[in-house]
């Protein structure tokens, strides 16, 4: 039997009503992502490990990108 998940946003998820964020919710061994603003739309969902991992890189600045002219 499958059951519901529990969405979470982000703190970060601005004014208003929130809904410029992603949303995560906790599966078994996984993590689900989505976009607050189309949540009946694609689902994303990475081992618990990985999306750990993403987290952390994204805490170092791992996630910024540099341009070249």
């Amino acid at each position: 039997m499958s059951t519901p998940d529990t969405w979470r946003k982000s703190s970060y998820s601005g004014g208003g009503e929130g809904n410029a964020c992603v949303e995560i919710a906790n599966r078994r061994s996984r993590m689900a992502i989505r976009d607050s603003k189309t949540p009946g739309r694609a689902t994303l969902t990475f081992p618990t490990g990985s999306f750990v991992a993403f987290i952390e890189a994204l805490k170092d600045g791992a996630h910024e990108l540099t341009r070249e002219l």
